[in-house]
């Protein structure tokens, strides 16, 4: 840290929790009630879908205690069985094995992104099979047989992910893969003879190549060739097959899925869409097909009997959007995730035999009414230069034109992020409060084509700061929202997009709250974690690199502009995060201050870029929301 007093930055969570709490006013008469973060915040979260061998089980991730832990949820439903009790560091579920009851998870140390591989025994005896300091490590899946799994680690160079094939029995592990540096390891086929890899030139052109892991002076296949600039990346190996999936955006606008045969050398298509293909996947003996399409900023699932050529029909559903979509090995059920605005995730499993599928569990925190939150919808603006802008609009239900609401634009991560439709604790907790929230998907954004995708790549900071002022115009030309106060609010890229606005348009937004973002980009550019070696050529081209562009990455950067800044701001930082450092809130905060102008800064000292303790964001959305209210509202 700087100057800044450590003591006064690491608040104490408990007793700001409960000063938000008993300072909640009460809804009006008639009014939506208000509910404290916690309320929001005790809703479950739950994420994972692997059967247990004998079909009886799911695999899951919840944070029902308040930090993520690995559960074994019945299929016949009734409370899951906790496999893993962390009360520090979250666990999250991976997979289960094959022919026995040990599970694969994985855990890293205080949000630091260096995720190790565990197995945990019946018996509940964890034990780190990738061990060693400063590695990052992954799970590539199992051989069909199920009697060994692949791990990648950069163990022996921390820019450079390998692979390596552990025995499912014993454990032992043997190197299959020596990255020789620049490829991205993917998928490997169900006979464990072939990786895909993908290698990227830029952040708008990439391959895929194909390592036969039986040879290793063999060199890898290029599987997809081609001319100018096209997104290639692998999905799958087909089930019984060295046939490969992969999505590649050259054919048009959007991501397609492909197939590439080995014996003919042969490319066609698989999936074409209107939108983004997201994934493309196939149960254990190919006899069903799942495909995932980002439609308009919701996910659209379509499953396929590979025998019929005909799509399933799933039984009767709540409306919503399908994720974690996963067949048993037998084929005969299925297991995913249903949520929608109002509605967090729930697990279900459906015997395809039935008629019903059985939700296993219930995650809204019962003491919100549903009928209390918010249905998002979906808007386009135009900008300065007339493009239009996709965004998701959230109106809060007291909101008319009496009593207009004061406003948030919501700027997502990335760069090359999307705000989409589906539940999130924080922007309904900021909507309940009578918060409008606009989340913008301003140009640089995925989701709606690679023209739009590419249209701010180097021109961060300007073009894609004007999607945002127009924001605020979309916003004062409705009724129900209150022009006056308005203010802007984003994560990582968007917390960079809150500190640009304030520093390069400091009278547009009234207030601003910047979640762990990007305040020197000469700085963060220059000390990508290593794991991101192969990707660093991308970001280059994306933002620029801090050898040749040092001047426009210095004019972007907001830290080096503060002086500007007379709005008041709202920061909040984990200290272990490792991709925007503790260092560059830290700076932003001390110059803002010298302006005389009111900042809060909160920091977690347990937290890196995201926050998973449950206690954390709870204290983070009541303290951005006591911020709003007294800056924005002016309570």
């Amino acid at each position: 840290m700087t100057t800044l007093d450590r003591r006064a930055l690491l608040l104490g969570g408990g007793a700001l929790m409960l000063l938000a709490a008993c300072a909640q006013p009460p809804a009006p008469d008639g009014a939506t009630p208000r509910y404290d973060a916690r309320a929001f915040y005790e809703t479950e979260q739950v994420f994972g879908a692997s059967f247990s061998p004998d079909e009886t089980r799911v695999l899951m991730t919840s944070d029902r205690s308040g930090v993520m832990n690995v559960y074994a949820q019945p299929v016949e439903g009734g409370a899951p069985e906790a496999l893993t009790s962390s009360t520090t560091e979250s666990h999250l579920s991976v997979a289960y094995f094959p022919a026995d009851d040990r599970v694969l998870l994985t855990a890293d140390e205080g949000g630091n992104e260096l995720n190790h591989l565990f197995v945990r025994d019946p018996d509940g005896t964890l034990t780190d099979i990738t061990p060693g300091e400063n590695l990052k490590a992954g799970f590539s899946g199992f051989r069909d047989d199920g009697s060994a799994f692949f791990v990648t680690s950069n163990e022996r160079d921390p820019q450079a992910f390998d692979l390596y094939e552990y025995d499912a029995g014993s454990l032992e592990r043997r190197l299959v893969f020596e990255n020789p540096g620049g490829y991205q390891p993917g998928p490997v086929s169900g006979d464990g003879r072939w990786l895909a890899v993908s290698r990227s030139r830029n952040n708008a052109d990439s391959d895929v190549y194909v390592v036969d892991l039986d040879d290793s002076a063999a060199e890898p296949r290029h599987v997809t060739p081609h001319e100018g600039d096209a997104s290639h990346v692998p999905m799958t190996f087909l089930p019984g097959s060295a046939s490969l999936a992969y999505l590649t955006n050259a054919h048009g606008e959007f991501n397609e899925a492909w197939i590439w045969d080995p014996a003919t050398d042969a490319r066609e298509p698989l999936v074409q869409a209107d939108w983004d293909v997201m994934f493309v996947g196939w149960s254990d003996h190919g006899t069903y097909r799942v495909t995932g399409v980002n439609a308009d900023a919701s996910t659209k699932i379509t499953i396929l009997d590979t025998r019929s050529r005909e799509a399933v029909t799933l039984p009767e559903l709540p409306g919503g959007d399908l994720s974690g979509v996963s067949f048993s090995a037998s084929e005969t059920k299925l297991a995913f995730y249903l949520s929608s605005d109002t509605a967090p995730a729930n697990l279900h499993v459906w015997d395809l035999e039935g008629d019903e599928a059985v939700r296993l569990t219930d995650t809204l925190n019962p003491q919100i009414a549903e009928e209390h939150l918010v249905t998002a919808e979906v808007v386009r603006y135009p900008s300065y230069d007339g493009l239009e802008i996709p965004s998701i609009l959230y109106r809060p239900r007291d909101a008319t034109p009496d009593h207009p609401a004061p406003a948030l634009v919501w700027v997502h991560g990335g760069p090359g992020g999307q705000s989409r439709k589906g539940y999130r604790a924080q922007i309904q907790h900021l909507v309940n409060h009578g918060y409008a929230v606009l989340a913008v998907n301003n140009r640089g954004s995925s989701g709606y084509g690679k023209t739009f995708y590419h249209l701010d790549d180097q021109r961060h900071g300007d073009v894609d700061l004007k999607d945002c002022v127009e924001a605020r115009d979309y916003l004062e030309s409705l009724d129900w929202v209150d022009g006056s106060r308005i203010g802007i609010i984003g994560g990582s890229y968007g917390g960079y997009m809150v500190g640009a606005a304030l520093a390069f348009e400091p009278e547009v937004f009234d207030v601003g709250v910047n979640i762990f973002g990007v305040m020197n980009w000469v700085r963060t550019l220059s000390q990508i974690p290593p794991w991101w070696g192969a990707a660093r050529d991308s970001l280059y081209a994306e933002l620029g690199n801090p050898e040749t562009d040092l001047d426009r990455l210095t004019a972007i950067s907001p830290l080096f502009h503060a002086e500007n800044i007379v709005r008041p701001l709202f920061v909040v930082q984990g200290a272990n995060d490792p991709r925007v450092l503790q260092i560059e809130s830290d700076e932003i905060v001390e110059a803002v201050r010298t302006n005389g102008v009111p900042v809060e800064y909160v920091i977690f000292p347990d937290e890196g870029h995201g926050f998973r303790k449950r206690e954390n964001r709870i204290t983070s959305a009541n303290r951005i929301v006591a911020f709003l209210d007294t800056h924005l509202r002016g309570e």
